[in-house]
């Protein structure tokens, strides 16, 4: 037998192998058929493939976070949440009643209590998020805790840090948790800086070359910051000049984006994610206590928000961020407003928008013109027909980019977030979501989103179908990899 049959034998060992495997570790078919035709059609370079973007860790439970060692007291915890949230569920005079799906899913699936007397102000663009969070990081006086994907060693970056490292040096606790893909740029110097001065820094999962080739497709895509354990930041803003359109701060193109600052008992919720995510990455064992969960302080009158958060990641036993959406696309009556820089939903959520806007909600969907990435373009665009013959109205951003990750429900419901509409964001990177369930609220996002209909362009079903074979060829294509994606 030659030496050449051998090899060639072994290597179709090796594929067998290999796609048994995706078959056994794959829970999504598309997916599960997106990486058998990697696999097969593109030799060698397609295991390598696989074996770096497809391995399941959810199913693998690699990113344990175990906040409370006791089993006993996170028992107690967590029978406490289901309890409190309950009641506020239960109560007749909360003006939950037409809600309680959604905020059941949430409690039982992610743990995530119900509360209420909270506040929340909608921040647009990083004009109005920095100088708030600068404002508020200077009033810190026990804690600061930091959670970004992107935070870049320009201006804006730079005064941020100035501040952290002057509250370190004030006593104040800094704790930074960076993505080490997105963040790579403040390794070399802001990091050590930061260090220097005081402030606790640590890579979500730091990247090696041996570890790259399975871990750099799990990424941190979280943007939060908590402060005293009393105010917070989530939203879609990372650190960089990129998202602040002054000529203070210089940026190739125009950048909208939405982000949210909150107080009140929800900050809690994101206390308690970050402290999960920093005991994973600094190898700590910071534990709960009344300094980082203080008694929630009374809201003015007036302010009275109910609200939840949504996280997820390879860590959680369901995609919770996809299935609360999905969940309140389900509870819509009337009308359904998304903005997302990235469209790739998948066969579940696509299907249950077309369901919507066939039974007379009217769906109204933002997307970039061009995002910043081309093949993400196409795979979001080859979405576009199906949704346009269902009657979904489709605008397409063009004064910028439209970064925003907002839903509204029926004037009733908003989600700020992290999370694209993509099955990145739904099965792969780490994210996290606000949920408001107030009209107030509701009716300003509203307001906000049709603000930027006025910079946008409908697509006309008859001129989309007038476009290219070779585009929709190609859209098609990219639509087959968008689980890889």
């Amino acid at each position: 037998m030659s030496t050449i049959l051998i090899i060639e034998i072994i290597y179709l060992l090796i594929v067998v192998g290999v796609c048994l495997r995706v078959i056994y570790d794959t829970q999504s078919v598309n997916k599960s058929i997106s990486y058998l035709l990697v696999v097969i059609f593109l030799p060698v370079i397609g295991i390598l493939i696989y074996f770096t973007f497809g391995i399941n860790y959810r199913n693998r439970k690699m990113y344990s976070k175990k906040l409370i060692d006791n089993v006993k007291l996170e028992q107690q915890y967590r029978e406490q949440i289901v309890k409190e949230s309950r009641e506020i569920i239960q109560s007749t005079e909360t003006r939950m009643a037409d809600h309680k799906a959604l905020a059941k899913l949430l409690l039982h699936e992610d743990y995530s209590p119900l509360t209420r007397h909270n506040k929340a102000e909608i921040l647009i663009n990083g004009e109005e998020k920095f100088p708030r969070v600068k404002e508020e990081l200077r009033k810190a006086r026990h804690h600061i805790h930091l959670e970004y994907y992107i935070y870049e060693p320009d201006t804006i970056g730079q005064e941020i840090a100035d501040i952290l490292m002057e509250k370190a040096r004030e006593g104040v606790e800094v704790r930074l948790i960076y993505d080490d893909f997105g963040s790579r740029n403040i390794r070399r110097n802001l990091v050590p800086q930061l260090r220097k001065a005081g402030v606790e820094v640590h890579p979500f999962y730091k990247i090696k070359i041996v570890a790259l080739a399975n871990k750099i497709n799990y990424r941190n895509h979280r943007k939060i910051i908590v402060i005293d354990g009393q105010k917070a930041f989530v939203g879609g803003i990372n650190i960089s000049n990129h998202y602040i359109n002054d000529s203070a701060y210089p940026t190739p193109i125009y950048w909208r984006d939405i982000h949210l600052y909150m107080s009140g008992p929800v900050v809690r919720s994101l206390q308690f994610l970050f402290m999960g995510d920093w005991n994973f990455c600094a190898r700590d064992n910071l534990q709960p206590s009344r300094e980082y969960f203080p008694r929630a302080k009374a809201q003015p009158d007036g302010d009275d928000l109910f609200m939840q958060i949504a996280a997820s990641g390879p860590d959680s036993d369901s995609p919770v961020i996809l299935y609360s959406i999905l969940q309140a696309i389900m509870l819509a009556k009337q009308e359904i407003l998304i903005t997302t820089p990235y469209f790739v939903p998948g066969e579940s959520l696509k299907d249950l928008v077309i369901v919507a806007a066939k039974g007379g909600i009217t769906v109204r969907l933002m997307v970039p013109e061009d995002s910043d990435s081309r093949f993400v373009n196409l795979a979001s665009q080859s979405y576009y027909m199906e949704l346009l013959r269902a009657g979904v109205k489709i605008y397409r951003y063009k004064k910028g980019l439209v970064h925003s990750k907002t839903m509204v429900i029926d004037q009733e419901i908003v989600i700020i977030g992290t999370a694209n509409m993509d099955i990145r964001s739904f099965d792969l990177n780490f994210e996290v979501n606000a949920v408001i369930y107030n009209e107030e609220k509701a009716a300003e996002m509203r307001q906000i989103f049709f603000e930027d209909v006025r910079d946008s362009q409908l697509i006309r079903i008859e001129e989309w179908q007038k476009r290219s074979r070779w585009i929709f060829f190609a859209e098609k294509i990219a639509r087959l990899m968008s689980p890889l994606l």
